[in-house]
């Protein structure tokens, strides 16, 4: 009997328990990488911020925030990451259901399969959200994940305007900076083509070059924002905890200092 659809026919390869495995420790494994970048900027930023000023710059803060995150935070990052990637596999688990219904023409199911993914894409960006400022907290305060992501969410709570304002001009930042870093990409790119191949077509070098302008400026933007978020905790941190003296950076020192004087006025 031969199967007149190809979507009705057997498929040619069944997914058992060794690939949802293997797929799963994908999923944990780049999110780990990612946490430990994200911690290591933060933990950095956190560095550079409380030395004094007359002292920024002499050390290398990088080198002490990657000592920090694999001998104290590694295992807060990959509980933080293992949550990510669980949730990442359900969605991906409702992609897989989904097609199989729509396989075998229910239509019904396939809608409901899309809605359930629809909300746990949701789900997910909000907990990526939370735990991205859960390891700005584990870099700054030391503390594990269940205890700095907390800390980050009632930090965001009392501080939404802050959050949704650097939000709002972050990806503003985003648009402009990776706008400007593929259009001066590609066009030096141009003319050192057309300098060395005159006579070749530049369309083919051209798309790499966008391709890759693309890539190094979504990481140097990423880097960024990863820093300026991290930069407004250690800001609140002084604020709330009523630190200061010769560390804070002079751009924000008026700032701090603005704000305590309302809070004495407060407290009077």
């Amino acid at each position: 009997n031969e199967v007149g659809c190809w979507k009705c026919a057997p498929p040619r390869y069944v997914f058992d328990y060794r690939f949802a495995v293997s797929f799963f420790v994908f999923l944990w494994n780049n999110a780990l990488n990612i946490a430990m970048g994200q911690c290591i900027i933060a933990g950095a930023v956190g560095v550079w911020f409380f030395t004094p000023n007359a002292e920024k710059g002499k050390n290398s803060p990088i080198k002490r925030s990657c000592w920090n995150v694999f001998r104290y935070h590694l295992g807060s990052l990959a509980f933080g990451s293992f949550i990510i990637a669980v949730i990442k596999f359900i969605r991906y688990l409702m992609n897989y259901f989904e097609k199989q219904a729509k396989a075998q023409k229910n239509k019904v199911m396939a809608l409901v399969l899309r809605c359930l993914r629809c909300c746990i894409w949701c789900f997910e960006k909000c907990v990526k959200f939370l735990n991205k400022n859960a390891y700005i907290q584990i870099a700054l305060m030391g503390k594990n994940f269940c205890t700095s992501a907390k800390a980050a969410f009632w930090l965001i709570l009392r501080n939404a305007l802050r959050f949704g304002t650097i939000g709002i001009l972050s990806y503003m930042v985003d648009l402009i900076g990776l706008f400007f870093i593929m259009a001066t990409s590609v066009g030096l790119g141009y003319l050192v083509h057309q300098g060395l191949h005159p006579e070749t077509a530049p369309l083919i070098p051209m798309i790499g070059f966008v391709m890759m302008s693309y890539v190094v400026a979504k990481l140097f933007l990423n880097v960024f924002g990863m820093a300026v978020d991290s930069t407004l905790q250690c800001f609140l941190a002084c604020e709330e905890m009523g630190l200061g003296g010769n560390f804070v950076p002079s751009a924000m020192s008026g700032w701090l200092d603005k704000n305590k004087a309302i809070e004495d006025v407060h407290k009077d």
